[in-house]
């Protein structure tokens, strides 16, 4: 007997790419379970499986960055709870990060997609359901997204959770509304900008040098550091909330049209974001 959850739940994270870098991400992630029925007549109690699975997830992957411990693109160690990592990429670039262990997932893979994800996740799930059921699967896949949508990360060092971690990210949608009709031109005009973005604040800049920004702060989880090159990055003056990146994104729009009615609805991940008009 196959009991199934679709869409469980989402995760929002952001991994290393050899080609693309440092890039944010949102799966939903579905699950099946396979198993004999138990004198209530059920392989599992959905309440049980909901609450286990939900709990790892949001443990483990979600809010965090997924490093591929096996590809050759990467250098990284770990000492006394902190993870300091070097990733190349592209054509000759690289970023360089340190931050407490618990901002990273280190994945036993060469690369990170949604089918390596999965078999990591299941080996460590392993345990958690033993004698319950007979096979466990797990799926993640991307939002059905129909228009214009950008990959970003960044980090909230004043969160008291994991939003303080300083390379998570989203994958995420954008509707922007001209006097009140949607303009898909200025839709893709942002999404193009912000592809594979890092969404950096002006405060957290510790150094800048010819090709890299460097980004450092100190959150209640620990001390953070992020350097990237200079065309992986976007610059605000404020913090990256989805508040206020509605809100640059609105003031950004405004200045350009001055005369027009502006409205952006900003997502952060699946289903939710801000909405500002100006």
């Amino acid at each position: 007997m196959h009991l199934f959850i679709d869409q469980l739940t989402n995760v929002d994270f952001s991994y290393l790419d050899p080609h693309r870098g440092l890039v944010g991400e949102t799966w939903w992630a579905s699950t099946v379970l396979e198993g004999a029925l138990d004198e209530q007549g059920m392989v599992c109690d959905f309440g049980i499986v909901k609450k286990t699975l939900r709990n790892w997830l949001d443990l483990e992957l979600d809010h965090r960055l997924f490093v591929p411990i096996r590809s050759s693109a990467l250098q990284h160690c770990l000492h006394d709870d902190t993870i300091t990592l070097t990733w190349h990429f592209g054509h000759g670039k690289h970023l360089t990060m340190t931050a407490p262990s618990q901002a990273v997932a280190l994945i036993d893979a060469e690369v990170i997609n949604n089918l390596t994800v999965a078999e990591w996740s299941l080996s460590q799930l392993s345990s958690s359901f033993a004698g319950s059921i007979d096979q466990l699967s797990l799926t993640f896949e991307c939002e059905d997204i129909q228009g214009a949508s950008y990959h970003y990360s960044h980090g909230l060092k004043k969160h008291d959770g994991n939003c303080q971690r300083i390379a998570h990210g989203h994958h995420s949608r954008i509707e922007i509304f001209t006097n009140g009709e949607r303009n898909s031109s200025l839709e893709q005009q942002w999404a193009s900008t912000w592809e594979d973005i890092y969404l950096g604040t002006v405060e957290d800049l510790s150094q800048q040098t010819e090709e890299h920004l460097h980004f450092h702060y100190h959150a209640r989880q620990g001390e953070f550091t992020l350097s990237l090159p200079k065309d992986c990055c976007y610059l605000m003056d404020t913090d990256t909330t989805i508040e206020l990146i509605a809100a640059h994104l609105a003031q950004e729009i405004k200045r350009e049209l001055p005369s027009v009615e502006v409205c952006v609805r900003a997502f952060e991940g699946v289903n939710k974001g801000a909405r500002v008009a100006l």
